[in-house]
């Protein structure tokens, strides 16, 4: 695992977004792991901004997101589909059919679940995942006790999850108690990881994740055993961390990060 810490939310979301766009450009035919949520919102509002100001070209791109909430159609309005629509796919030029999400109101949602992990499987598995990280410590959502070696599966959302997403949705009430999400070890199969968190509300479970130990309470921890696994915080996420100037001097000495300097 590797930490970088910028100055500001801005800093971290450019950082993620151009990693992300490198990536891109380095591999064209790239599967790419998405995330949702309101971190993501300014990372995509730039993937945008350099697909209209600098031809990044997404166009033999295919995307597999993290989860979705079992109940909703792909046109509710808090549906991912409908948040990766309105905040990405439908502003660059990405084959819609290459967008891949897991249904949500399938008849049979472990058929459903089944299928989505043998599709990301035939494509090679993912090439470069996007992760946030919840206030319980889930990636995806990987709520506590998600075993290490878990697959896509539905997943019963914790009420501390349940309060923070709430508020999205037009009545709070109506938040489904449920969602589909790839499994830890589906995320730790993908090459390579990045994983963005802002803000003081992330630091407890940012110092948790990457200098805690590996727990299944904490399913972001398992990140530590990826081989290819980078952390992108601002300084208020990384408040509680213990190794911060080591964490600064890989950012501003490792040759990995010269053409993001």
């Amino acid at each position: 695992m590797e930490v970088v810490i910028r100055p500001t939310e801005q800093d971290a979301a450019e950082l993620t977004a151009r990693f992300i766009a490198a990536g891109i450009r380095k591999k064209p035919k790239l599967v790419l792991g998405l995330a949702t949520g309101r971190t993501m919102e300014s990372v995509y509002e730039r993937l945008v901004r350099m697909h209209n100001e600098e031809a990044l070209d997404f166009s033999l791109v295919e995307t597999f997101n993290l989860d979705e909430y079992i109940g909703l159609s792909p046109k509710h309005p808090q549906s991912y589909r409908h948040y990766m629509d309105h905040h990405l796919f439908d502003h660059v030029n990405i084959d819609p059919r290459n967008t891949n999400l897991p249904r949500g109101d399938a008849k049979d949602i472990d058929a459903e679940c089944a299928a989505y992990e043998a599709l990301i499987r035939e494509r090679g598995g993912i090439g470069l995942q996007v992760l946030g990280v919840g206030r319980s410590g889930h990636i995806g959502f990987n709520e506590p006790l998600s075993a290490m070696q878990s697959r896509t599966r539905a997943k019963a959302l914790t009420p501390e999850t349940l309060r923070q997403n709430s508020p999205l949705f037009d009545k709070p009430g109506d938040i489904p108690r449920r969602a589909i999400t790839m499994g830890v070890g589906t995320i730790l199969e993908a090459k390579e990881c990045i994983l963005l968190a802002v803000g003081d509300e992330k630091a407890d479970v940012i110092a948790k994740a990457v200098e805690g130990p590996v727990t299944s309470m904490i399913s972001a921890s398992a990140l530590q055993l990826h081989p290819s696994c980078h952390v992108i915080v601002d300084e208020a996420a990384a408040a509680n961390l213990q190794n911060k100037e080591y964490y600064r001097w890989i950012f501003e000495n490792e040759p990995d990060w010269d053409e993001f300097r």
